[in-house]
């Protein structure tokens, strides 16, 4: 994939997955950083258990970066509000 196609996958899975976290977003910079780790993520993960990681621009991989997407920003919140404390 170029690079171009995982920020596009990174800005669009970071968008949705810090809607379904925390409702509000983390800044576009922000999501499309944690979005793009998200997919990496989500790819490592599902290769992990088999299944095919992040496979191009598609639905598919939308859906694994998203769920890599939760997983970081749920990682993130717990980092930020561990050390705010």
């Amino acid at each position: 994939m170029s690079i171009l196609a995982w920020i596009i996958l990174g800005l669009v899975a970071g968008f949705i997955g810090s809607k379904i976290v925390n409702r509000s977003g983390e800044g576009v910079i922000l999501d499309i950083v944690l979005g793009v780790v998200g997919a990496v993520v989500g790819g490592f993960l599902f290769n992990q258990f088999g299944a095919a990681g992040v496979t191009g621009l598609n639905i598919y991989s939308l859906i694994v970066a998203v769920i890599g997407a939760i997983v970081v920003l749920v990682l993130y919140h717990l980092v930020v509000r561990g050390t705010a404390r």
